[in-house]
């Protein structure tokens, strides 16, 4: 366990020498989404991972919190100077956060499928619509079902046919609704985004939400000497539907920070 800012985080590092490689997890999964990468992320780097507060083995917050200052102080307590950010989706949104805040601490940018805050181009759809009524009605099934169908189209968008992220769902619920209230959220960052000088590599999913695909191309653009990179059999969980093409981008931006 981690301490930051008025609580804690889980946290691991695999250890190892070199340009550190930070992972950090989507909000409809935890850290364990990096599990199926792992194996070839830890050959011959040192690896860090750690789950957001309320996520995996992280306590639920208790008062406000920055995700870019729990980042921050990650770093600080494993005397990291200097990393490669790996984010998928709400990890994206925090990491392009973090490189705008302290860009000297970013060698790098691998971004899945990201988020980014100050984008207006994003529907609510059907799953936001519902999710505070289901919430308070306690039906968690219809939630996994809805969210499935709006970021696992790639699985198959039920829990029958796609278990794997089923459980990644069903096991975030509870962050879902202990964070609301307690996530701080920084500046706008859409606008800002030609700031970012760092090497990036952008990868979007092609069967994710078509405005989560827009948002990730207009991203790209803003992005100076960004690599856009489609990933046609992936959703909003590339880590489950091309682990080894991940595992091979990363490697690649990971080379070119180094």
């Amino acid at each position: 366990m981690v301490p930051v800012s008025r609580g804690e985080v889980w946290a691991d590092d695999a250890g190892g020498d070199g340009l550190p490689l930070v992972l950090l997890h989507p909000g409809v999964g935890d850290s364990s989404v990096w599990d199926p990468l792992l194996p070839a992320l830890v050959a011959g780097r040192r690896v860090v991972r750690y789950d957001v507060r309320g996520y995996g083995r992280s306590p639920a917050p208790t008062a406000e919190y920055s995700p870019v200052r729990d980042l921050a102080e990650v770093l600080d307590h494993f005397e990291i100077e200097r990393a490669v950010l790996v984010g998928s989706s709400m990890g994206g949104a925090t990491s392009v956060d973090f490189a705008l805040e302290a860009p000297e601490r970013v060698a790098g940018l691998a971004l899945l499928v990201p988020g980014v805050s100050g984008y207006d181009g994003l529907a609510t759809g059907e799953f936001f619509e519902r999710l505070e009524t289901l919430a308070k009605a306690g039906d968690t099934d219809t939630i996994v079902r809805l969210a499935l169908r709006a970021w696992a189209q790639a699985g198959g968008g039920t829990p029958e046919s796609d278990p794997a992220a089923a459980a990644l769902c069903r096991a975030v619920l509870p962050a879902w609704f202990s964070n609301i209230g307690h996530q701080l959220t920084g500046p706008p960052a859409f606008d800002r985004l030609g700031e970012i000088f760092a090497p990036t590599l952008l990868a979007l999913g092609e069967q994710d939400r078509p405005e989560v695909v827009r948002c990730n191309e207009e991203m790209a653009e803003r992005i100076p000497g960004c690599r856009l990179v489609r990933l046609p059999a992936s959703d909003h969980y590339p880590t489950l539907r091309e682990p080894e093409h991940v595992v091979r981008l990363i490697e690649e931006l990971y080379a070119e920070a180094a």
